[in-house]
């Protein structure tokens, strides 16, 4: 039997759905990072000292940047992460290379969910300054709005090897 190039399978429901869940799960983290810093009441407690204004740019390049990488995450389900527009930098127009975008989402899937972990185990066991300046229903503000996060590496993995089963190649 030989061996033919990557062929591509058609993308299963659940991993379309899953693609786009992660953007949901990011959002409402951001949309708290936003409103602390636009001092939106969110629970804060009487006395909370303004933030500088290099602080502010870097939580609001955080939300930003967060939420590109989970947009970036349904191009594992749709035809620009295979060929991406001619207009993008470097790569447009060009096929990607599966093992080059699993290499990316399997990492980023690794960092996130390490990073997403640590966090909630941190807040649990109490370590480190917290939100001194939030209420107890600021916190559970705080809660609400990162706890979807936990949710952002095994979605990752899942259309991650969804990508992977799909770009298989046919024997």
């Amino acid at each position: 039997m030989t061996m033919t190039s990557t062929a591509i399978r058609p993308v299963p429901h659940w991993a379309a759905r899953a693609a786009h869940a992660i953007a949901l799960v990011t959002l409402p983290s951001g949309l708290w990072r936003v409103a602390l810093v636009t001092g939106l009441p969110i629970g804060y407690v009487a006395g909370r000292p303004p933030i500088p204004a290099g602080e502010s740019a870097y939580i609001i390049g955080l939300s930003v940047v967060s939420e590109l990488a989970a947009l970036l995450t349904i191009g594992l389900v749709k035809p620009w992460g295979d060929v991406p527009p001619r207009w993008v930098p470097l790569v447009g127009g060009r096929r990607m290379r599966p093992r080059a975008v699993l290499a990316a989402a399997y990492t980023g899937a690794t960092l996130i969910t390490l990073f997403c972990g640590y966090a909630a185990l941190a807040a649990i066991l109490g370590l480190g300054s917290g939100f001194p300046f939030l209420s107890a229903t600021g916190h559970a503000i705080l809660i609400v709005c990162y706890l979807p996060l936990l949710a952002w590496g095994p979605l990752t993995y899942a259309v991650a090897f969804s990508y992977q089963r799909r770009h298989r190649p046919v024997r």
